[in-house]
């Protein structure tokens, strides 16, 4: 069967390696329980107004720093856009076309879909995407024919008594749910009468093997410690810096802050997802504040520090704890933790997980009718 893959990716407004890699890792995982995923060139209308060459209107941080520094990463920008439009283009077996409110009821007939799997990420968070009828499963093609999700994700939602209502109405959609975090996984089994599971994220359901499949060669011929900032912060950058001159290691940086170059940093915000996984692999140390920074880290066995990021604390510190490694997420870059990781152990609590998680994902997928 060949089921459309729905999520959060082409149309992010930043470089975001975890959005592409979850999809890519989900779409695999799909054929390896033999099925076909098709990834949606899915565009919510939420999205449909950002110009990710013009990314300045849409960052977190609005001051006249982070803008500076956005105009400087520019360049930048323009190389890793085009990388990442490649990479969707030639790692997927992506919809001949684009979907948006106005066609998405034709996919079925036009790309001859069974079905339909909600992906990762946060797009089930109202702050974010409201009630998007794509990441809702709400369309009528979805509502009429089978959606499932697979590790959706509320982040730190705010409902209220108006948006409750509509919440319990789009849960209705959906044939089933893997969820990647706790926190709704009561509401959301009181409100529906479907299998309700917490998942593994998608990129936790391929091992480091999988993925070099797709990586680089190593890049960087020195040893560097990477440091991988999703947000500006000063604490985890200082804590970088002191790490790898003790070490002498060079850092190699993937952020917005240009002017670190001027701090000896060797930056490349223009690297593509083939090379964030070859520059992970590679590095000698990852200081981060990305969940899937960190979780490729982890797939690739390499010592790391996590620092506390706003609207992540709660999913990173909940894979942390699968992990048995919730000492390593820091916030003031003082806090003591095991300088050695056990992998042979962490890996042992991921291969269980994504046992149960894989086993989830083949019922969903196994349940949608013949057609």
């Amino acid at each position: 069967m060949t089921f459309g893959v729905v999520s959060y990716n082409i149309y992010c407004n930043f470089t975001n390696y975890g959005s592409a890699l979850q999809s890519w890792a989900l779409t695999q995982a799909i054929g390896k329980l033999g099925h076909h995923a098709k990834l949606v060139d899915y565009c919510p209308e939420i999205l449909a107004d950002k110009d990710p060459l013009n990314p300045f209107e849409n960052m977190w941080d609005k001051d006249e720093e982070s803008r500076r520094m956005c105009e400087l990463t520019m360049p930048a920008i323009r190389i890793n856009y085009e990388k990442f439009n490649r990479f969707y283009h030639e790692q997927f077996d992506k919809t001949k076309r684009k979907y948006t409110a106005a066609n998405f009821n034709d996919i079925i007939a036009e790309e001859q879909l069974d079905g339909f799997v909600c992906g990762s990420d946060t797009i089930f968070c109202p702050d974010e995407f409201g009630f998007d009828d794509g990441y809702y499963g709400n369309y009528a093609c979805m509502k009429n024919g089978y959606a499932v999700a697979y590790a959706a994700s509320f982040g730190d939602p705010h409902f209220t008594e108006e948006t409750y209502p509509v919440l319990n109405a789009r849960l209705q959609n959906f044939k089933a749910f893997g969820l990647r975090e706790n926190l709704m996984i009561p509401y959301v089994k009181e409100h529906t009468s479907v299998p309700v599971q917490k998942v593994v994220d998608p990129t936790l359901l391929l091992t480091s093997a999988d993925y070099d499949r797709i990586a680089e060669k190593r890049i960087v011929p020195e040893k560097y410690l990477l440091l991988y900032a999703r947000r500006y912060n000063p604490v985890m950058t200082e804590y970088a810096e002191k790490l790898a001159e003790k070490n002498g290691w060079k850092i190699i940086d993937i952020s917005l802050r240009a002017t670190n170059a001027e701090r000896g940093h060797q930056m490349f915000y223009e690297a593509g997802v083939e090379e964030f996984l070859s520059l992970v692999k590679h590095a000698e140390y990852v200081v981060t504040n990305s969940f899937h920074g960190m979780i490729f880290s982890v797939q690739y066995r390499r010592p790391f520090v996590v620092f506390s990021r706003e609207q992540c604390d709660t999913k990173i510190e909940e894979l942390l704890a699968l992990f048995g490694l919730s000492d390593r997420m820091l916030v003031n870059g003082t806090e003591s933790f095991r300088e050695t990781i056990s992998y042979d152990e962490v890996h042992a609590r991921i291969d269980a997980a994504r046992q149960e998680s894989v086993a989830f994902l083949q019922s969903e997928l196994d349940g949608c009718p013949k057609k």
